[in-house]
């Protein structure tokens, strides 16, 4: 079942996507709602990981996309104090769920669509740093790597079609 199959009405209008129209930057609107980004950031996580584990991938792989596309980090934050905070992606980052095979399936077509990723395997949670992480990684084939966790950017469309088959994060 699709994401859209078992979203409430709030999220499923967040999923749902459209060909990016003119306007400033690419952005679509409908109706009179905000301009939204032609482009999405999702992360896709393994549904068997417990909590803390969800919580460190998805924390490392949005890591990897604010990396690679600094254009998506919107303005720093202020408080009313003046208190200054670090800037944050300015869209949103949808977080999705699903099998082994499915992580597997949706890295494959991520891949063939040539979108942006960052992915996690199982090895980086025996790791305590970037030398060993990408290590890991590298020391595995493509199609052995035990992904429990992906985080994907690039056009709404594509994104949607590599995460064919995920449900929302509950």
């Amino acid at each position: 079942m699709s994401a859209r199959g078992t979203a409430g009405p709030a999220t499923s209008r967040t999923y749902k996507t459209r060909p990016p129209a003119g306007g400033e930057g690419g952005r679509v609107t409908k109706n009179d709602e905000t301009p939204r980004p032609a482009t999405k950031i999702a992360v896709l996580l393994r549904d068997d990981l417990p909590a803390w584990q969800r919580l460190n991938a998805t924390a490392f792989l949005v890591s990897g996309i604010a990396a690679a596309c600094g254009e998506l980090i919107g303005e720093p934050y202020e408080d009313a104090d003046g208190t200054e905070y670090l800037p944050m992606f300015g869209q949103p980052v949808l977080v999705f769920e699903g099998g082994k095979d499915l992580l597997t399936a949706a890295h494959a077509r991520a891949v063939d669509r040539g979108l942006g990723m960052a992915v996690f395997t199982s090895e980086l949670f025996a790791t305590g740093n970037d030398a060993d992480n990408r290590a890991a990684v590298r020391a595995v084939p493509r199609a052995g790597l035990d992904l429990v966790g992906i985080a994907v950017h690039g056009p709404r469309n594509s994104v949607d079609k590599a995460l064919k088959g995920a449900r929302m994060h509950p």
